[in-house]
């Protein structure tokens, strides 16, 4: 159960540095595209039906875009600065189609330190497994800032 549970905060700004990487590896699976599908009642024949994909430009359907970004913002959110991270601009290029089942790497890096307003540039790009590159771009977060520790701390169990 994800509440009620303490959770570690990710890394604070002075604790990173530029040129730190993260790269991940996700496979798009049927399961995924279903809860997405799912959840955003998105039901767009270019993601799930392979009768019109067909008959596109694409020729098979094709994986969401925010399901990308999502994948992206997770990693952001899990480990890099972490938990407790605050993503306030996202500028993402998505320059070729993912489709089902394909395997994509994801690097993630610290471009840019902006300790004076605890913010942190991270540059994206990602790739599929015949190295074309499938996202680029830029995210900017703010890590993880404790301002009131007294609160912090009486609020453990919140």
């Amino acid at each position: 159960m994800l509440l009620g549970k303490k959770r570690k905060l990710g890394r604070k700004i002075e604790d990173m540095n530029v040129g730190e990487k993260l790269k991940l590896t996700e496979k798009i699976e049927d399961k995924d595209l279903l809860l997405y599908l799912g959840l955003t009642n998105d039901g767009n024949p270019l993601y799930i039906q392979h009768d019109f994909a067909s008959q596109t430009a694409f020729e098979k359907p094709v994986v969401p875009n925010i399901m990308l970004t999502g994948i992206i913002t997770s990693a952001i959110s899990k480990y890099l600065p972490g938990p407790g991270s605050y993503i306030n601009e996202q500028r993402l290029k998505f320059v070729k189609p993912v489709y089902h089942y394909s395997t994509i790497d994801f690097l993630l890096e610290i471009v840019e330190i902006d300790e004076k307003n605890n913010l942190v540039s991270v540059r994206v790009e990602a790739t599929d497994e015949n190295g074309n590159t499938v996202v680029e771009g830029t995210v900017h977060v703010n890590p993880p800032q404790l301002l009131n520790q007294l609160a912090t701390h009486a609020m453990d169990n919140f």
